[in-house]
C-alpha cells in the first residue's frame, strides 16, 4: 500500500512526458526539492491541472513509487496573478526556476529558502514596484539564495589572504570567493573590478531583508555593474557538482 504525503509546494518547472503526463520540479516546504510526475494531467477531465501550474503555491498530496513519485492532488492556494501579466516579470521568474533548479539539490529541505522563495514570488507579482525594483529583487533572491547555500562572498577582507580591506581599487574572484586586494591581484591576475558602491549593495542585500533592501536607491549604471558580478559568480557556481 502506497504512503500518501501531503505539503505546500511551489511549482518551478514543468515538462511533457508521453502523451499526456507532465513532470513537475517542485519546491516544497516539507521535503525541498522534488520531481514528481502528474499522470494524464495535460488531459482536459484531469482534476489536478488547475493547481500545478508554474510559479503558483499550491498544497501537493503525492505518493512514492518504486521509480518515482506521482502526484495524486492538488489545492490551489496562490498564483501569483501579477506577475503573468507583465512578459518582464514572466522572465524573471523563469530566470529565477533556471537558477534555483541548477543549484538547488533535490530532497534538501531548507526553512530560510521555502520563506525566500514565497516572498519573492509574492513580489515579483506585486504590480507597483517598478522594472528597477524587479531587477534588484532578482538580484536580491540570487545574493540570499547563495547565503543559503554556503556561497555567501567574502566581503570584508581579502578572500585570499585575509586582511581588512582598504578603500581603493578591488577586485571581486569568483573562484576565490569574493573580494580580492590588489596585493592578491598581482598574484593571481584574475578578478574583476568591482566599486565601493556595489560592495555596499552585496553588503546590504546580505545582511537586511527585503522590506529594508527594496528602500534602496540603485541608478540604472550600478544595477548594470551588479548584474556583470552576479552573473560571473553564479557561472562559477553552476559549474561546480550538479544537483
Amino acid at each position: 500500500m502506497f504512503v500518501h504525503y501531503r505539503t505546500k509546494g511551489l511549482f518551478l518547472e514543468r515538462k511533457d512526458r508521453g502523451e499526456a503526463d507532465q513532470l513537475f520540479t517542485i519546491y516544497t516546504k516539507d521535503f525541498g526539492k522534488l520531481e514528481i510526475l502528474g499522470k494524464a494531467i495535460r488531459k482536459i477531465k484531469s482534476k489536478l491541472r488547475s493547481g500545478a501550474n508554474n510559479f503558483c503555491i499550491s498544497e501537493v498530496e503525492f505518493i512514492q513509487g518504486k521509480a518515482y513519485k506521482t502526484l495524486t492532488g492538488t489545492l490551489l492556494i496562490d498564483k501569483f496573478e501579477g506577475l503573468k501579466k507583465d512578459l518582464k516579470r514572466i522572465e524573471i521568474a523563469y530566470q529565477i526556476a533556471e537558477t534555483f533548479n541548477n543549484l538547488v539539490r533535490e530532497q534538501e529541505k531548507d526553512k530560510g529558502i521555502w520563506n525566500l522563495l514565497k516572498e519573492i514570488f509574492k513580489d515579483l507579482s506585486n504590480s507597483q514596484f517598478t522594472i528597477s525594483r524587479i531587477q534588484l529583487l532578482y538580484y536580491y533572491f540570487l545574493w540570499k539564495l547563495f547565503s543559503f547555500l554556503g556561497y555567501s562572498p567574502q566581503l570584508y577582507n581579502c578572500a585570499i589572504c585575509q586582511k581588512k580591506l582598504s578603500p581603493g581599487t578591488l577586485l571581486f574572484s569568483s573562484k576565490e570567493g569574493g573580494i580580492i586586494c590588489p596585493g592578491c591581484f598581482k598574484k593571481i591576475k584574475k578578478g574583476k573590478n568591482i566599486s565601493p558602491e556595489i560592495i555596499k549593495i552585496l553588503r546590504f542585500i546580505l545582511e537586511k531583508n527585503w522590506s529594508q533592501t527594496k528602500k534602496l536607491k540603485v541608478e540604472n549604471g550600478y544595477l548594470k555593474d551588479l548584474r556583470i558580478i552576479s552573473t560571473d559568480y553564479l557561472s562559477f557556481l553552476s559549474k561546480l557538482s550538479p544537483p
